[in-house]
């Protein structure tokens, strides 16, 4: 883009527009792990993009399956038509998904999948005799997108507050805990009870008016807070005893982000319903998928045959060029091991980034898998300057960071290798020894 270019037109989503317009940031290529700027500056991505870039940029072998699907055919509807490929892409998918989760509903983007699946939950009981079970239960400081359902039950206030609410919702509390947990290793140790409020919320609505619950395994968006040891165990009995469906939002933590295929598969943890994108093609073209038990799916198939079961579709669901995408990434992530291979990163990503603990104003670090957050202590009257900071500075030496207020996350590609993590320590090292 030429530097006289007008950077007006486009409104820029999550950004402080005019401050970005004033000194744009803008990335111009990107191949393996890196990115590149304008002037040509090499930029080691440490946040996969947007938490999303699982098998790193510039896949030949996506752009490759995405040429050869435009050709052969560019589009084709879902709604009462059909093409090979979504079908084929879902069989794939339920391979790697936890036991019982076999079925597949194609969405454009997670808040789209987050959507579906709290429409899919409503429906749920309302085909089943229980129209009453209406109440979504989200959690403080959770994110599930943008739709009207996910800012509804999503924990952000910013997210919600010019727009309200549409659905009857009430909020678990956040199992952030830094009196007890901070700088945790992995899981912390304590706040195990804090599932118990889902017990006090049952009580307080009665199990009776409650449809869902959902929660990310890992809440990202919010500065990487990973629940405590036996909390998600404890939401799964809860919900089993009293006829709740659980929803993970695994749009972060799909697709190998903690060494396993899904957050479901490293707690041992097997929702009703499971959200993803991003990873999903690597984020080559937008997709997402709610993945759903068979006791969900099959309580829609009753009545007669010729009955649209579930009144709730988008016109790109199954995509051609998405599921192209989707399937040459999911062949890359198998051959590669990417779904399994952060679990042998990690221990060196945990000792890495705990190594910075004691650096000037780093208030807190958590991490699991490969996904950590760094928490600064604010500056005084200027919450997120020092975020903001650390992210300009990286970015001169080099270095993409993510930056969520104070909070400095990090979610690499999942082909990142021990010179990658010495780089970015490295830089992260000297930059914070310089932040004000």
């Amino acid at each position: 883009m030429s530097p006289h270019s007008d950077l007006n037109a486009f409104w820029m989503p999550f950004t402080a527009n005019r401050q970005f317009k004033s000194a744009p940031r803008l990335l111009e290529r990107a191949e393996g792990m890196f990115y590149w700027d304008a002037e040509g500056k090499e930029i080691l991505d440490s946040t996969a993009g947007l938490w999303c870039v699982n098998a790193g940029h510039g896949r030949s072998e996506i752009s490759d399956a995405i040429t050869a699907q435009t050709r052969r055919m560019d589009f084709a509807p879902t709604f009462q038509m059909g093409h090979s490929l979504p079908f084929l892409f879902a069989d794939r998918l339920i391979k790697h998904t936890s036991k019982g989760l076999n079925h597949v509903f194609f969405t454009n983007s997670g808040s789209e999948s987050a959507d579906t699946a709290l429409k899919m939950a409503l429906a749920y009981h309302f085909v089943r005799g229980e129209p009453q079970r209406t109440l979504l239960i989200g959690r403080e400081k959770a994110y599930h997108g943008v739709g009207f359902g996910g800012i509804s039950v999503g924990g952000l206030p910013n997210n919600r507050r010019a727009f309200g609410n549409l659905l009857t919702v009430d909020h678990l509390p956040h199992t952030l805990d830094q009196e007890r947990n901070r700088f945790s290793q992995g899981l912390p140790l304590y706040g195990v009870e804090k599932a118990d409020a889902l017990e006090e919320l049952i009580h307080k609505h009665g199990a009776e008016h409650i449809a869902a619950v959902i929660v990310e395994p890992v809440a990202g968006s919010a500065g990487v807070i990973v629940p405590p040891a036996g909390y998600l165990q404890r939401l799964r009995d809860t919900c089993t005893e009293h006829g709740i469906l659980l929803i993970f939002d695994e749009v972060i933590t799909g697709f190998g982000r903690l060494g396993t295929p899904f957050a479901a598969d490293y707690f041992g943890v097997t929702p009703d319903i499971m959200t993803t994108a991003k990873g999903l093609t690597n984020a080559a073209v937008p997709m997402g998928a709610v993945f759903s038990s068979d006791t969900v799916h099959d309580a829609f198939m009753s009545g007669p045959t010729e009955q649209i079961e579930f009144f709730h579709g988008y016109t790109y669901s199954g995509h051609p060029l998405a599921c192209a995408a989707g399937l040459a990434a999911l062949d890359i992530y198998e051959k590669e091991d990417l779904l399994h291979r952060g679990s042998l990163i990690a221990p060196s990503f945990a000792e890495m980034i705990h190594s910075l603990r004691d650096l000037p104003h780093v208030a807190d670090i958590r991490n699991l898998g490969l996904m950590a957050a760094i928490e600064l202590e604010p500056k005084v009257g200027e919450p997120g300057a020092r975020g903001y900071e650390v992210l300009l500075k990286s970015l001169e030496l080099g270095l993409l960071v993510r930056a969520t207020g104070d909070t400095i996350a990090l979610s690499p590609p999942l082909i990142i290798e021990m010179s990658h993590l010495d780089r970015l320590f490295q830089t992260l090292r000297e930059v914070l020894r310089t932040i004000s």
